[in-house]
């Protein structure tokens, strides 16, 4: 079983001004392929905060999903702080994540997403709403558990466990 957990970054949503939406659409998600959330948290966007909940969620869980604070302004510092914790980059991900996007709004490659791992965690950033957070996590939903058995050790070859052409897009 894969240990999810998901950060949304929003200041709204931290002071309870907003609800929540896109965390609970990735919940809903991740357990259809078995994946149980141990944590959920809302914080506000603060690089400094985003670091260090990251840090220390590494340590308890394989897969962290966040959502918001991906794009443009000023106060969207995802990326920012996940490249400070993140040791191996996959941009493979968020290029899947932007591609399949751009195909129905040119504004999916303004995402600075990016995806990578620490340790035996992997790290993937998500947009903020809940119709692109659907969008998104369905591109790459499939090929997690073989990421997340990848990390954590397997030395299982992809060709004999038949994923590669039945689970992961090409």
């Amino acid at each position: 079983m894969i240990k999810v957990a998901i950060l949304t970054l929003s200041d709204k949503g931290s002071k309870g001004e907003r609800k929540d939406t896109s965390g609970p659409t990735i919940e809903r998600m991740v357990k259809k392929i078995g994946a149980e959330v141990s944590s959920y948290e809302i914080i506000p966007d603060e690089k400094a905060l985003i670091k260090k909940r990251l840090l220390s969620l590494c340590k308890k869980v394989d897969l962290i999903l966040t959502t918001g604070g991906t794009g443009l302004s000023p106060r969207d510092v995802t990326p920012d702080a996940t490249r400070e914790v993140i040791e191996q980059e996959i941009p493979g991900i968020a290029e899947a994540m932007r591609y399949k996007g751009s195909k129905k709004t040119p504004f999916a490659m303004l995402s600075r997403a990016v995806a990578g791992t620490r340790g035996k965690t992997l790290i993937i950033n998500l947009p903020g709403s809940p119709a692109a957070v659907k969008e998104n996590l369905s591109v790459i939903l499939a090929c997690l558990p073989h990421a997340v058995e990848k990390i954590k050790g397997s030395t299982e070859d992809c060709a004999h466990t038949g994923r590669h052409s039945s689970l992961c897009p090409e």
